[in-house]
């Protein structure tokens, strides 16, 4: 699939805990959050926690989260605990700053169109106006202290809001080990999916970029690099090569690792690669791909400024990719919204 999620300045490399900073310009894989995840052993702990108001609780809608305003930032809007937050699935975040954070999820019985991470640029720039907002709208404006506990909720929330049911048995499951494993009466364990996914920029022998549009693409202009999910039994490199191969006809002749960031819209961790082919006829799989073409730098920058190109915003590895290839940042496109 061509990759349709929404890079960075040089003043947003923070570096992540254990010291590896290559992939600090990718938005959501920073976080200064420790998920103190040998706590969720406690079976008390979430009750203690909401019954502290020293804890900072996240109330999340669907997948969206409550905002507030300080200055020109905008910032989750976190709360102490109520007593209603009992009564709602939680999650154990972890420690950060020296304190401690839980995700309380309002779960809707069915989804509201545009709720589950629209790509829609007017919509994620009208949500700048609302309390509650999506993270494909915040995350390009939120500080680091925001972005990990932003990500990680926005994950636990899907995850809750599909999994109801034991896959082995078929009874009602609950949420255990504060928040991070479901289990049913016959003591079945289910845990947190998180689908692998490469996503890869391919370039040709004349150092030409390859962006295609998906047939579910939603604007018109919107183009990206191509992307697709692991099979049972593939490592990463096969995966790109196979994808490619499904999607554009092209062999797959080197795949460098770029970097990863989590995508929890609604559950996959994004794997980038830089691919090269020898070959440059395109042979396309109309189920998947509407179009695709080579660009050169000159014609990347062209079909920007003229408006006949859009690329994802600075949210997703794929704009990170682009870039990458580019050798600097692109001018503001949709979606690049704070």
């Amino acid at each position: 699939m061509a990759d349709s999620s929404p890079t960075h300045r040089d003043s947003d490399l923070v570096p992540t805990p254990g010291g590896d900073d290559r992939h600090a310009h990718l938005m959501l894989s920073r976080s200064i959050l420790d998920r103190d995840s040998l706590r969720r052993e406690d079976p008390s702990l979430l009750q203690s926690l909401l019954s502290s108001p020293r804890t900072r609780v996240l109330h999340l809608r669907g997948e969206r989260m409550p905002v507030t305003t300080q200055g020109d930032v905008v910032r989750l809007l976190l709360r102490a605990p109520q007593p209603a937050d009992s009564d709602l699935p939680a999650a154990y975040l972890g420690r950060q700053e020296g304190a401690d954070f839980v995700a309380v999820f309002d779960v809707p019985e069915r989804k509201v169109p545009g709720d589950a991470g629209t790509t829609d640029p007017d919509d994620l720039a009208r949500q700048s106006e609302r309390t509650h907002r999506s993270l494909r709208s915040l995350a390009p404006g939120l500080p680091v202290a925001d972005l990990g506990l932003a990500t990680t909720s926005v994950a636990m929330a899907n995850w809750v809001a599909t999994q109801r049911f034991c896959a082995r048995c078929g009874r009602p499951v609950a949420l255990t080990k504060a928040g991070w494993v479901m289990t049913c009466d016959e003591g079945h364990h289910h845990f947190p999916r998180t689908d692998a996914a490469v996503i890869m920029s391919v370039v040709d022998p004349d150092d030409r970029l390859l962006l295609a549009q998906g047939t579910r693409f939603v604007l018109p202009t919107g183009m990206s690099v191509l992307a697709g999910f692991l099979e049972p039994g593939e490592s990463m490199e096969a995966a790109v090569a196979r994808e490619v191969m499904e999607e554009v006809g092209l062999p797959i002749v080197e795949a460098e690792y770029v970097g990863n960031q989590p995508w929890p819209m609604p559950a996959s961790l994004m794997i980038g690669y830089a691919a090269r082919t020898d070959e440059t006829r395109l042979r396309l799989d109309p189920v998947e791909i509407r179009t695709a073409r080579w660009f050169t730098r000159a014609q990347l920058e062209d079909a920007l400024a003229g408006g006949e190109l859009t690329v994802p915003p600075r949210l997703s590895i794929a704009r990170h990719l682009i870039e990458r290839w580019y050798g600097a940042a692109l001018p503001a496109q949709p979606g690049d919204v704070s």
